[in-house]
């Protein structure tokens, strides 16, 4: 007799992990092996009990669902985990993606779909839309092209490019670095041809990006 698939329930709400859990239970192939509400429990609670799937809330009030799939993923890569989230976000998709999440999809989904998208990622597919993740690869990309760009720029170029970003006017960032206003516009303009830019508003949209603004 085949196994059933072994899975763990994280959700900070009683109830929703109660529905979870009634209506994956009443399928002969899924057995409930755990459930937790708080990121801080779950991490320790999985890697101990090994499920073939972890079904994570996309928000916690002590985390996410997506740093514990990223925490249990570097330990044990046999887990799978699917995020389901009520926030349509791409930057949480993104997250979850990089984070090693077999599936991403919305609390909307309607109940026979979870269950056959859990069955589906306990027999290793993957219920990530092929489009959003070819869309997280161009991101990578265009992340890699950044910090390549980043790369081109001196030690002091980038300390100008972040103050840039900052907002601070050439005069203030002389006076923050000690330098002629001058020589700070002579720093700006070899940013912006560095980095192919033409005006200073560019280069704070870019530098935002770059830092983490």
């Amino acid at each position: 007799m085949t196994q059933p698939v072994r899975v763990y329930l994280l959700d900070d709400h009683e109830l929703v992990r109660r529905g979870l859990r009634d209506l994956l239970s009443a399928e002969p192939d899924l057995q409930i092996v755990g459930e937790s509400g708080s990121a801080v429990e779950a991490v320790p609670d999985i890697l101990e009990l090994a499920p073939d799937v972890a079904v994570l809330d996309g928000r916690l009030p002590d985390g996410s669902g997506i740093e514990v799939c990223r925490d249990v993923r570097a330990q044990n890569p046999h887990i799978r985990a699917l995020i389901l989230t009520s926030y349509d976000d791409d930057q949480a998709l993104f997250s979850a993606i990089m984070a090693g999440a077999d599936g991403y999809v919305l609390k909307q989904i309607a109940g026979n779909d979870l269950i056959d998208g859990i069955r589906s990622i306990a027999a290793g597919r993957s219920l990530l839309d092929p489009s959003l993740v070819a869309r997280v690869m161009d991101r990578l990309r265009r992340g890699d092209r950044q910090a390549d760009k980043l790369a081109m720029l001196t030690d002091q170029e980038r300390r100008i490019l972040e103050l840039i970003a900052d907002g601070l006017t050439n005069r203030q960032i002389g006076e923050k670095m000690y330098l002629a206003e001058k020589t700070v516009k002579n720093y700006v303009s070899s940013v912006l041809a560095k980095l192919g830019l033409e005006r200073r508003t560019q280069a704070a949209v870019l530098g935002a990006k770059l830092f983490d603004k």
